[in-house]
């Protein structure tokens, strides 16, 4: 790492300068070695590989306190987005970039400083014990698996004024794909403003139009203008944004005879029919992915520290580990593709094992001399072990869950791979 980059994410301009155990390369390591573990058991097993002589966990909470989170967004940036699109050799859809945005809730650690930082929610309102919360909204590449920009919020915050930060982003290639809760005006009328193409699920509330889609028979594609509502209109003006748009409405019947209405800024029904428009909707499903992976197979919620910026900095290292996952996955990808030609069901990596191949190979990969090639050869034959079946058309249903279940599954059944 040059100094130029060390200079840009530390807190003051004197850390990390003198010759200590725990340099500013090896507290990045040891943040992105996020374990499920005790802090001291996870610092003498890195420093075991390194051959040293192991330090505490204090020095190693001092450190940390001394490194700004941004260094894990600027990786990612100068790593994973840049390597991704650098060439221009990417997974697009019909030309497009096909990005999602969701928001969703993180359960934070419930400390003074966290509490300070992010806000609470309550649960269950005149309790007296609101918990610690964040708001994560992330714009993910659905096609490359890859996070372009992830934020943590206050737990308070509103998810559609995250978004217009975020969208600032989006190029003309690009596509978003979004959920009901951002079919607000405000933000359909600034991607129309701004000519970028969107995909969102329509609330049974957001528009009359919309409204009549559920309960009137008729066709099930309708290009319409649609009014800004008169709430709206104030803020809409403010912002320079037009008082009527052209939007198309898609009527889907699922199979469980549930419609779903979708808005789009794709009006072509014979370059995008009705099928296809919602088959292009549920690849929305793969940021929820990416969130559970975030959650689960990462652990995400299980932080290493009890400050606010140690928060940040896991949640921006865990994002940057995804990513690097979607990079080291690809060679292994390809060969169970040709493997699955000869099998009743696809193949895929199997999360749990990639990302434990990455933990465990995170120091040889970004820190050590060893051959970068037989590194990726030995992960790549790793990757390919247990992989799973992928049954099209698969559904599992959805099951409410008790406290007392779920405090058995994380108690008992859950296996921890990072």
């Amino acid at each position: 790492m040059h100094d130029g980059f060390k200079a840009s994410h530390r807190t003051e301009p004197q850390y990390f300068t003198r010759n200590r155990a725990l340099t500013f390369p090896l507290v990045i390591l040891l943040i992105l070695q996020k374990s499920v573990k005790g802090m001291q058991l996870v610092l003498n097993e890195f420093f075991g590989k390194l051959k040293r002589r192991s330090v505490t966990s204090s020095a190693f909470t001092q450190a940390r306190a001394h490194l700004l989170h941004t260094a894990f967004i600027e990786l990612n940036q100068k790593t994973v987005v840049a390597i991704c699109y650098g060439d221009g050799d990417y997974r697009r859809y019909q030309g497009f970039r096909l990005l999602a945005i969701d928001g969703s809730k993180i359960h934070l650690p419930n400390s003074p400083g966290v509490r300070a930082a992010f806000g609470t929610i309550d649960h269950n309102p005149g309790s007296g014990q609101p918990q610690p919360y964040g708001l994560a909204s992330v714009v993910y590449d659905l096609l490359n698996r890859i996070a372009l920009d992830a934020r943590l919020a206050e737990a308070t915050a509103y998810e559609v004024d995250l978004a217009f930060q975020q969208l600032e982003l989006l190029e003309a290639n690009d596509l978003v794909v979004f959920d009901r809760n951002y079919t607000d005006y405000a933000l359909l009328a600034y991607l129309t403003h701004r000519q970028r193409h969107y995909l969102g699920r329509a609330r049974r509330s957001s528009f009359s139009a919309v409204r009549r889609m559920f309960h009137e028979d008729g066709p099930q594609s309708r290009v319409v203008t649609i009014p800004a509502p008169q709430r709206a209109r104030r803020g809409v003006r403010a912002l320079g944004l037009p008082e009527r748009i052209t939007l198309r409405l898609v009527r889907l019947v699922l199979p469980t005879g549930e419609i779903e209405v979708l808005i789009t800024s794709l009006l072509d029904d014979v370059q995008f029919p009705v099928a296809e428009v919602g088959r292009l909707y549920g690849l929305r499903w793969r940021e929820e992915t990416f969130y559970g992976v975030l959650k689960t197979r990462l652990a995400l919620e299980n932080f290493t520290g009890q400050t606010a910026e140690a928060v940040r900095q896991d949640f921006h290292a865990s994002v940057f580990i995804t990513g690097l996952e979607s990079f080291f996955i690809d060679d292994a990808q390809a060969r169970l593709d040709e493997r699955s030609i000869r099998n009743q069901y696809p193949q895929q990596v199997n999360k749990q094992v990639s990302f434990n191949a990455i933990k465990n190979q995170v120091l040889e990969l970004l820190y050590s001399e060893t051959d970068e090639a037989a590194i990726l050869e030995q992960l790549t034959d790793l990757f390919t072990m247990k992989p799973i079946s992928v049954k099209k058309g698969r559904v599992v249903p959805r099951r409410e869950r008790s406290d007392l279940r779920l405090l058995n599954y994380h108690k008992r059944c859950k296996k921890a791979c990072y």
